[in-house]
């Protein structure tokens, strides 16, 4: 048995400002000033935007590169009555990038059909099939959306053969590294669209699929004299997809999402409504996280284990007993998704804790058993538990398949470059990517990045960093209430952690229906008494607690009996409601 402890290191956030100047200025707690500052949010506009930055504070379309000569090439072939194809992708982002290029050309008269790949019979992107069906159907035009930046030979051959190609991406184009510098290897589109190309002046590079899509139709809908309206009824599907495709939610991102929370209450598309009230969720008060834990893997789950045609049918649904049928089949699709994701986690852990990955700092799993569609759930599920980059690798029809999920101390993208030559594809982002290779190249892979890898032991050890040391006696609903000028919280704005050292733990007890909740009634030095809940593991809180004192004292306090016994918490202020009451309680995020 090879023993895999997640290591933590916790340390405060110790940026330095005149809080007590941006709390007076703005109106806010000298607490949220800091949060504020620890965002790395500096500067009078830049706090005014985070605070309260509206769509006027967005970046103008035509500053993305290439932006402006695919709408006047898209108006140009809707004016000739030229068929237009959409080729997405089977995720979150490339079904609602499909659903903003298909409504937005349908508005704008154009003549338009989309083709999303299977996952298992196509895989990623574009491919000489989708191409060759493209030609046979007579489609002039296609337009790409979430992918196109790697398709260099397809491209090529679509042009060779008479479609005019748009590429509207924001995945990483390829390069090589010579002694000459970096080079970029792009696809020959007539028209590229993507922030990260070389030499785009867009002032903000992590928008997502939809986001480039969706900023293509607001300059289509500007020369084809459509109103900004109809281009603000889309935004809540780009907000979707930046959340559910874990883009950062700083700067742009974050008004994007925010503006199209705001919009969703009043969506009139009855497959997004119908979604919505499938998962039990009031569309009044859906935040980021209904999205990234809820909402959006019912749209990832089409594409996972059916296909993505199917969230594509809800999002397009005009029939609200159709939207209903099909919403109901996501959710159940997506319940099937965490059942096969929870035998795979535990079988990958059973291989590593068995010592299968003994010694290594980036862990590759080979589940030749585990669907493919699910790979990059159970390397995030890994990457969260043993805090290393992890690939885990699928067998697939003709060979093998996977997905990455990374830490922030590993581009996961350029490693992969370093040892491209072991696989037959691969692409994304430096914290997630996606690969083929030939299954006789499996520990090859596993070797080379092994051996290319310099992470050190404190690269290894998760950061935690906590905002402000806070006692638990400061917290307010007023405090709390202001916390919610921050959201909307996810990658690159997550939630503020506070801590406190020394929690009395007075009773203790497990909740749930999978017994994953563990409430426990806590009280500071200043004599404060508050509920504070954990939504991990008990049985691991009970084992460390056993260990640090004795199992008799532990049970006591199981019984409601607790003495002595303390912990430091970082942790989240919340307000509980419940039967009509409210109150105040901590939700624990780290303990020790």
């Amino acid at each position: 048995m090879t023993e895999w402890k997640k290591k933590e290191k916790w340390f405060v956030a110790a940026k330095k400002a005149d809080f007590k100047e941006i709390a007076d200025k703005y109106g806010i707690d000298q607490v949220t000033a800091r949060i504020i500052r620890n965002r790395d949010v500096i500067g009078e506009q830049e706090i005014f935007n985070y605070l309260y930055g509206t769509m006027e504070q967005m970046n103008p379309p035509g500053l993305l590169k290439g932006c402006r000569e695919a709408a006047q090439l898209l108006k140009q072939k809707i004016e000739e009555n030229q068929q237009i194809r959409i080729i997405g992708d089977y995720d979150i982002d490339g079904v609602n990038a499909t659903y903003i290029l298909y409504r937005g050309i349908t508005l704008c008269g154009g003549k338009v059909d989309y083709e999303i790949p299977d996952r298992m019979k196509d895989g990623y992107g574009l491919n000489i099939h989708l191409i060759e069906l493209a030609l046979e159907e007579k489609v002039d035009t296609i337009i790409t959306c979430d992918n196109g930046i790697s398709a260099m030979e397809e491209i090529s051959f679509a042009r060779e053969h008479g479609l005019t190609v748009i590429v509207t991406d924001h995945h990483e184009p390829r390069f090589e590294d010579t002694e000459a510098g970096r080079s970029y290897i792009l696809p020959e589109a007539d028209v590229l669209v993507n922030p990260k190309q070389p030499g785009c002046p867009y002032p903000y590079k992590k928008l997502c699929g939809a986001a480039v899509a969706w900023k293509t139709m607001c300059l289509l809908f500007e020369l084809c004299g459509v109103p900004f309206q109809r281009a603000e009824e889309l935004l809540p599907f780009a907000a979707f997809a930046t959340v559910g495709d874990v883009m950062d939610l700083d700067g742009e991102n974050r008004i994007l999402v925010k503006e199209g929370l705001k919009r969703l209450p009043y969506t009139d598309n009855p497959g997004l409504r119908a979604l919505i009230q499938a998962n039990g969720l009031d569309i009044q008060s859906v935040t980021a996280y209904h999205i990234g834990f809820v909402l959006g893997p019912c749209i990832n789950a089409s594409g996972r284990l059916d296909t993505a045609k199917l969230s594509m049918r809800l999002l397009l649904s005009e029939n609200q007993k159709e939207a209903a049928e099909l919403a109901l089949r996501l959710k159940e699709l997506n319940d099937e998704r965490k059942l096969l994701t929870q035998e795979a986690v535990e079988e990958a852990c059973s291989m590593i804790d068995e010592g299968a990955c003994a010694g290594d700092r980036v862990l590759v799993v080979y589940l030749p058993q585990c669907h493919e569609s699910i790979a990059g759930i159970v390397a995030g599920r890994l990457r969260e538990r043993y805090y290393r980059p992890v690939f885990v690798v699928t067998d697939s029809e003709e060979m093998a398949k996977g997905s990455g999920r990374s830490i922030e101390a590993y581009s996961m993208f350029e490693e992969m470059v370093k040892c491209g030559d072991v696989f037959t594809k691969y692409g994304g982002h430096p914290m997630a990517a996606g690969f083929s290779l030939e299954r006789s190249r499996i520990d090859e892979m596993r070797r080379r990045l092994n051996e290319n890898c310099s992470l050190s032991e404190d690269d290894l050890m998760e950061k935690v960093s906590i905002d402000v040391p806070m006692p638990i006696d400061y917290i307010t609903e007023k405090f709390v209430s202001e916390l919610s000028l921050l959201e909307p919280f996810g990658k690159g704005n997550e939630k503020p952690l506070f801590a406190e050292a020394g929690i009395r733990l007075l009773n203790a007890r497990v909740l749930g229906k999978n017994a994953n909740v563990l409430k426990l009634r806590v009280m500071n030095r200043a004599g404060t008494v508050m509920d504070a809940m954990y939504f991990g593991d008990p049985e691991a809180v009970r084992s460390y607690l056993i260990q640090k004192y004795d199992a008799h004292r532990v049970q006591e306090l199981f019984w409601g009996r607790g003495e002595g016994l303390t912990l430091d918490l970082t942790y989240y202020p919340s307000v509980n409601e419940y039967m009509g009451r409210r109150s105040l309680q901590i939700v624990i995020k780290n303990y020790r």
